[in-house]
């Protein structure tokens, strides 16, 4: 196993503890605003280490290039998706939960 080998496992590896991270997050979390930032920024790094990974291991620059594009076009999408859940969730009255 060479170096690059490693430091693509271990992107890989924290990628994968990252999108762990947002899943419990979002299942642990106490109201929708909470979860949803959870989800979006754990996601969000978790995919950039991975794509961090798969680059480091990529054939060619051009693949590199395809996946940072994809890494790009699912930050927007997620960045969107977030915003309008979010703005839905207080358009309908779902209060932000505080503690008592």
């Amino acid at each position: 196993m060479s170096i690059s080998d490693g430091f693509a496992l271990a992107a890989l590896s924290a990628g994968a503890f990252f999108f762990l991270a947002g899943t419990v997050g979002l299942l642990r979390f106490p109201d929708v605003y909470a979860r949803l930032h959870a989800l979006t920024k754990a996601d969000n790094f978790g995919l950039g280490l991975m794509i961090f990974g798969l680059g480091i291991e990529a054939w060619s620059w051009s693949v590199a290039l395809k996946l940072l594009l994809i890494w790009i076009l699912v930050m927007f999408a997620s960045t969107t998706a977030c915003h309008l859940v979010a703005r839905t969730a207080l358009s309908m009255g779902v209060r932000p939960w505080r503690r008592s």
